[in-house]
């Protein structure tokens, strides 16, 4: 007989990519960044995540599987930006 817990599938890992705020780049050219790197972003989700990058420091990019959230990480950075990722 099968537990039943054995037949339940486990969710994969849900993680955050967190962009953090620089003194390097300007802000238009986080948005850019953020639009060419982020799929489904609309130019109001990435002012918004730079002002917050900007006010507070760091700022929420989006929350999904490990493997997409280092592929958003990757690119972001591949633009000169800093973002990191951790599970949430």
């Amino acid at each position: 007989m099968v537990c039943r817990k054995d037949r339940l599938k486990k969710k994969p890992p849900i993680y955050k990519v967190l962009l953090h705020n620089d003194d390097f780049n300007k802000r238009e050219y986080v948005v850019r960044v953020l639009l060419k790197v982020v799929e489904g972003y609309t130019v109001e989700d990435a002012l918004n995540v730079m002002q917050e990058a900007h006010m507070y420091g760091i700022a929420l990019v989006t929350e999904c599987s490990q493997e997409k959230a280092e592929e958003f990480c990757e690119g972001i950075r591949s633009g000169g930006l800093i973002c990191t990722i951790e599970p949430r």
